[in-house]
């Protein structure tokens, strides 16, 4: 579904490109009312683009668009031909394999990630991913598995590897985190007998294999400086029985031209605390990375050459620094991200902030701006652009002709439908706190007396931001108003708001989300006879909760798999090597059975919607049969709805349509009561 159109941005300082033509799919025009059926069928639809990636010379673009409810095709464009059409090469049905992402490895060269969910012989469900190389034409296809010698293996791995570095200076050559696995001896003098993670350097053409780093068995992480070479590696010098992670996390360096590892910082995953690394700059030689201070995070710079030398680049006084800015395939840093009522950049390079700043101005529709990726030289550059009513559009940019072209929408089934603008607010809490929020209210319709519907977001360790969401532009569109609380426990405003997570701390983070319902209220906005709450994952766990807690104040629950009870979590994670980090987040003591809504089900009144797909692995379908028993139990109004061999996203078409529709009927079944 490509279509490709060229646009004039005068006030960018963009001259008007050359009109290119694309194989461009008519889209059914958008009634100007969509009804239940027809906004779930649009609203559930996947993104039209799930991924792109552009060529190192800037002459090809690799698209990853969806294939049926929940399959996905590579489609190649070539870019200098105005009469080329996009020609499929890679093609996975979604039951269960699945790609992920396609990137180039060199010119003609593609890497692609595929995963799927499986339950092993425990009874457990994992992820499983590998990595696989095909040329640009569809041909020469082949799996990047770890080497094999002759022995047997003495365990499986679920993860078929990372790219580390794109970039070696090789054309199809890419570094490679593997995971080795020690094979038997027995017999066998050319058995295997590493361990851990090591970096390979990789031929995609051909599977040729050269050691970079040797694998070590507490290794959790590699840095390299985006030119094939490692400067950074990340251990966890308490790593359990061999595989249980301690959070704990040791860093270490290299000069240039240095094989001797020097220490750098010390990081712990549970608290946050310690520098965390994330890019090397080769040029500056320094190392990005985030740090607390005054308990935020901030974005600093450590020298590699011998001085630990910090320098700290951005702090924010109400929210946490989270993340850089790169750009290319050697992921050059080029500025820093935060989020405070809205997705910010601070760029220090001067040219892109230039250019940001004037597409900013060209595009005054489309303010969230994002480099998606770009040649080699940087001369050509992919940009994505979107806004809460517009989903968003893929450009390419000519640097050197200052020519931007249109691609193709985000989400071409949402074309001519009227979307409903979202407004950042501050909602006054139960001890006098401000709140930040999101609040979605029906284009067009007068704020008073509507349905609503409060959405806390998942996580817990996460946050709501402005931008385009489909779910709860779907509700706007059939009338609902819609608040998304960052209650306390959300991430992203720094520690005292984060507390001790939404789990430790969930009557705080449950009574903020109760409160953004009761001031839509309190507003006029909402009537309080049609007030419901729908969430997914913590979320779902958020409504449940709140409705056990508040029982008079919502007329309708719906989850998402839900979270319902704390024990069974942790049990869930028990065999994975991250369980210590579970326990941790999840916690132990009297929340523990107070906090689970498995265990307050006979104290909820709302009839209530449970949707799971049965192949979760962040959390069990088990919790919401659990959840859906204890309910029944209770004499309480329930319903599951499952969805088979689907995992916790539900990253399937139609199921995310009947999910829609059937969530808009619930709700008015039950505002429709007595």
């Amino acid at each position: 579904m490509i279509s490709i159109r060229a646009i004039a941005l005068a006030s960018a300082g963009l001259s008007a490109a050359v009109v290119l033509s694309g194989a461009a799919a008519a889209q059914t025009p958008a009634p100007a009312h969509l009804g239940v059926h027809e906004a779930a069928l649009r609203f559930g639809a996947r993104e039209s683009v799930l991924q792109a990636s552009l060529s190192p010379d800037g002459k090809k673009l690799a698209m990853l668009e969806p294939v049926g409810p929940r399959g996905a095709m590579v489609r190649i464009l070539d870019l200098t031909d105005a009469s080329s059409k996009p020609s499929p090469i890679l093609q996975t049905t979604g039951d269960p394999d699945r790609i992920q992402w396609c990137r180039w490895a060199g010119t003609t060269r593609l890497m692609c990630q595929a995963f799927a969910s499986m339950r092993l012989e425990t009874g457990d469900i994992t992820y499983i991913s590998r990595l696989l190389a095909i040329d640009a034409n569809g041909k020469n296809m082949q799996m990047l598995n770890v080497p094999r010698r002759t022995g047997e293996l003495l365990g499986y791995s679920t993860f078929g590897g990372s790219v580390l570095d794109w970039n070696t200076g090789k054309d199809g050559h890419v570094l490679m985190v593997r995971e080795y696995i020690p094979e038997s001896t027995t017999g066998a003098r050319t058995a295997q007998t590493e361990d851990g993670l090591a970096v390979d350097d990789v031929d995609s053409a051909n599977l040729h294999s050269a050691s970079v780093e040797r694998a070590r068995r507490t290794a959790l992480e590699y840095v390299s400086d985006g030119v094939g070479h490692v400067r950074i590696l990340g251990t966890d010098p308490e790593m359990r029985n061999g595989a249980v992670l301690s959070g704990k996390v040791a860093y270490r360096y290299r000069l240039k031209d240095s094989d001797e590892w020097r220490p750098l910082a010390a990081y712990d995953q549970r608290t946050n605390e310690g520098f965390n690394p994330y890019f090397v700059d080769p040029v500056l030689d320094v190392v990005y990375g985030l740090k607390k201070q005054g308990g935020r995070l901030a974005a600093l710079s450590v020298a590699l050459d011998g001085s630990a030398r910090e320098t700290t680049l951005l702090s924010h006084p109400t929210v946490d620094v989270d993340g850089f800015a790169t750009i290319g395939r050697n992921r050059r840093v080029v500025g820093v991200t935060y989020s405070t009522d809205r997705r910010q950049v601070d760029y220090f390079d001067p040219d892109l902030k230039r250019l940001a700043a004037g597409l900013g101005r060209g595009l005054h529709d489309l303010p969230l701006i994002r480099f998606v990726d770009s040649s080699q030289d940087e001369k050509k550059l992919l940009i994505w652009a979107g806004a809460d009513t517009d989903p968003g559009h893929y450009y390419l940019l000519d640097r050197d002709t200052r020519a931007l072209t249109e691609l193709t929408l985000s989400r071409a089934e949402l074309q001519g439908v009227k979307l409903a603008p979202v407004r950042a607010i501050q909602v006054p809490t139960a001890d006098g706190k401000m709140m930040p929020a999101y609040l979605t209210l029906p284009a067009g319709a007068e704020a008073r007396n509507l349905p609503a519907i409060v959405m806390p977001h998942g996580g817990p360790g996460a946050r709501d931001e402005w931008g385009f969401d489909w779910l709860a532009q779907f509700f706007a569109q059939i009338g609902y108003a819609v608040i998304q609380p960052n209650f306390r426990g959300s991430a992203g405003y720094g520690d005292a708001w984060f507390m001790d997570n939404g789990f430790k701390s969930w009557r705080t983070a449950i009574s903020d989300v109760a409160t953004s319902g009761r001031w839509l209220v309190a507003q006029g906005i909402a009537d309080p006879a049609r007030l419901g709450i729908f969430g997914w994952s913590y979320g779902g766990y958020a409504a449940l909760q709140s409705a056990a807690v508040d029982p008079d104040l919502f007329r309708a629950v719906i989850a998402v798999a839900p979270v319902t009870d704390l024990a069974r979590l942790k049990d869930e994670w028990a065999h994975f090597t991250i369980s210590r980090l579970q326990e941790n987040v999840i916690g132990s003591g009297p929340h523990i059975v107070e906090g689970s809504p498995a265990r307050q089900a006979a104290k909820i009144k709302a009839p209530v919607l449970l949707f799971h797909g049965t192949l979760d692995r962040n959390v069990g379908y088990g919790q919401s049969r659990l959840m859906a028993d204890q309910l029944h139990e209770a004499g309480k109004d329930a319903r599951l709805v499952t969805y088979d061999k689907l995992d916790h996203y539900l990253e399937d078409s139609s199921v995310r349509q009947d999910m829609l529709e059937q969530s808009a009927k619930f709700l008015e079944a039950a505002f429709a009561r007595k």
